[in-house]
């Protein structure tokens, strides 16, 4: 996959919040790969993909999972500051924004928040398809 984000500085205590979620053993995760809740299993969750929009955000995932590995669970990054890359148009410093793909985001929009899609708050200002500071966690 690409545009994983990358670790700018974890927060909270354990730092960074990690959160394990039940995942499918077929299933490769990257380190670094944005996380959906899936409306599978109780919290679980899977890699985002170029056709999401509006789902529910899980996290970050913190290690490489394997596909076929035999392991059914992945550490979630849940609190930090991350490089995240943009899908579409500029978001403003300050703004919130949700996964619009795999491992992109864009702006959020007010039915956003109700839908669990929020990712973070946009802590540079982000160009069309420029890597940029967000924190998640912050809402």
């Amino acid at each position: 996959m690409a545009n994983e984000a990358v670790i700018v500085s974890l927060y909270g205590q354990p730092k960074g919040c990690p959160v394990n979620f039940k995942c499918a053993d077929g299933v490769a995760i990257e380190k670094g790969t944005l996380l959906k809740l899936s409306g599978g299993a109780l919290t679980e969750v899977t890699p985002s993909v170029a056709t999401d929009a509006n789902v529910p955000f899980a996290g970050i995932a913190a290690a490489e999972k394997v596909a076929n590995d035999g392991s059914t669970t992945i550490g979630v990054w849940t609190k930090g500051i991350f490089d995240i890359t943009n899908n579409a148009v500029e978001i403003d410093i300050g703004k919130m924004c949700k996964i619009s793909g795999a491992n992109l985001v864009r702006a959020a929009a007010d039915g956003d928040y109700e839908a669990g899609a929020v990712v973070g708050k946009v802590l540079e200002p982000m160009a069309a398809s420029e890597v940029a500071q967000v924190a998640i966690g912050t809402y």
